[in-house]
């Protein structure tokens, strides 16, 4: 009989870890929220390991957590993936326990477009040439 790689049993070793440490966060959080000693907006994860940072457990507006940030060009292929953002965004901001706070477009033309007024934009000027790309190690 063959014997298993240390590689594949490592590999494995970790692939059990992360799935036990999956599932037991998830039926933490199922049995907190189910108990009704869950008191916040129902969209918060209760993780054992990772948990909220002290100043914003008192925030005054603790519902309001992401702001979205797009970039976004004048391109017309642009355009149409911005209004469905848009759209969705708000979509999910009317939601009851919605954490979504701001929207930001970053328009990196140079110049304001058509959308300006539809969605909320910042326009910023364009890179030069050659900065736009991660330099090659």
């Amino acid at each position: 009989m063959g014997r298993a790689s240390p590689l594949l049993l490592v590999l494995l070793a970790l692939g059990f870890f992360f799935a036990t440490y999956n599932l037991v966060t998830m039926v933490m959080h199922n049995q907190s929220v189910n108990s009704g000693k869950w008191v916040s907006t129902g969209l918060d994860w209760f993780d054992p390991i990772f948990r909220k940072p002290e100043e914003l457990k008192g925030a005054a507006s603790p519902n309001v957590r992401f702001h979205v940030a797009l970039t976004a060009t004048d391109a017309p292929y642009s355009k149409w993936q911005c209004r469905i953002m848009y759209y969705w965004y708000k979509k999910m901001k009317d939601m009851p326990g919605s954490g979504m706070g701001g929207f930001t477009r970053v328009l990196h033309s140079g110049s304001p477009d058509n959308l300006m007024e539809e969605i909320p934009s910042f326009v910023v000027d364009p890179l030069p040439a050659g900065l736009d790309r991660e330099p090659r190690a």
